[in-house]
């Protein structure tokens, strides 16, 4: 993918050196992986333009030559914005990171959820005059604090939604958990399903989905353990079922057994997230430091 501005309700690109000649429809299709009906519906419309001048699907685009999509037209928010600040870790045309505090929903689920991280991001794009849907790509619970991504248009959106099932998207997490962790590192490869006995609750189950987490201790104390956790699958709460399956809950996760002497709310933060650009490539990460909370658990672990 080539990188790609956006200027208004468009995306700009200009073919490089190294691109052979190609029918413009198969460029879209094929290269740059639009869904047939889209590309469809630009050529219908003529949003697609090249050197300034709608084209015909089998005309050949070259070297130097420059396209215009018309992949970001004017959307409702579909959330009311919120006036609360929201902090930014990364922002460009094409993807919005930001840092999610904990205790907050990260979408609404009942009508009279009206502060959500879904309507601190739609306040945003209000304040900067941005015309969008809200799309975040992945989710955190409702008490783990951290990185979330958000695509700024649909293209966006449906590249980084193929992405995250690809496993591309990489994402770390911290996590003080109960006890002391016999091993330095290791891979829980153990299937997660609903617990038929509590209706939020997830178990270990040989039915459920296949779920793999990576972890590293980074710290030991006294009573507990500071854990650094790599997700290459996504399932709900699997950070939280496979360190209690281990014996070590996260501290203050009363749902799977943690205590809440400590901390009032799972000891889960998500640190870090990386990603190769969907447009252009480049490496993008994004770094959320430790809440207070978290910090201060730490001072008292120590």
């Amino acid at each position: 993918m080539r990188s790609m501005k956006k200027e208004g309700e468009w995306l700009v690109a200009r073919l490089q050196a190294d691109d052979d000649a190609i029918p413009i429809g198969n460029l879209l299709r094929e290269v740059w992986k639009l869904p047939r009906k889209q590309v469809h519906l630009l050529f219908q419309h003529k949003e697609v333009l090249v050197d300034g001048a709608p084209v015909a699907q089998h005309v050949p685009v070259r070297e130097g030559q420059e396209i215009r999509l018309r992949m970001c037209p004017p959307e409702p928010l579909g959330l009311a914005p919120a006036s609360e600040s929201l902090q930014v870790l990364y922002e460009d045309d094409h993807l919005l990171i930001v840092n999610k505090p904990s205790g907050m929903l990260l979408h609404p689920t009942e009508p009279h959820h009206h502060l959500t991280l879904d309507h601190l991001v739609s306040g945003h794009f209000f304040r900067t005059g941005l015309q969008a849907k809200v799309r975040h790509v992945h989710r955190l619970d409702q008490d783990t604090s951290g990185v979330v991504l958000y695509a700024k248009h649909a293209w966006a959106s449906a590249l980084l939604d193929e992405m995250l099932r690809e496993r591309k998207i990489k994402r770390t997490y911290i996590a003080f958990v109960s006890g002391q962790m016999a091993k330095g590192s290791g891979k829980i490869k153990e299937p997660i399903g609903k617990d038929r006995y509590h209706a939020t609750r997830r178990r270990v189950a040989p039915n459920g989905d296949p779920a793999i987490t990576h972890y590293e201790v980074k710290e030991r104390y006294k009573t507990a353990t500071k854990v650094e956790c790599r997700l290459e699958t996504g399932r709900t709460h699997q950070i939280r079922v496979h360190m209690s399956h281990l014996g070590h809950p996260l501290l203050g996760d009363e749902l799977y057994g943690g205590k809440r002497d400590l901390v009032k709310r799972q000891a889960l933060h998500a640190a870090v997230l990386t990603l190769a650009h969907p447009f252009g490539g480049e490496a993008v990460e994004a770094y959320a430091p430790l809440p207070l909370d978290l910090l201060a658990l730490e001072k008292k672990l120590r």
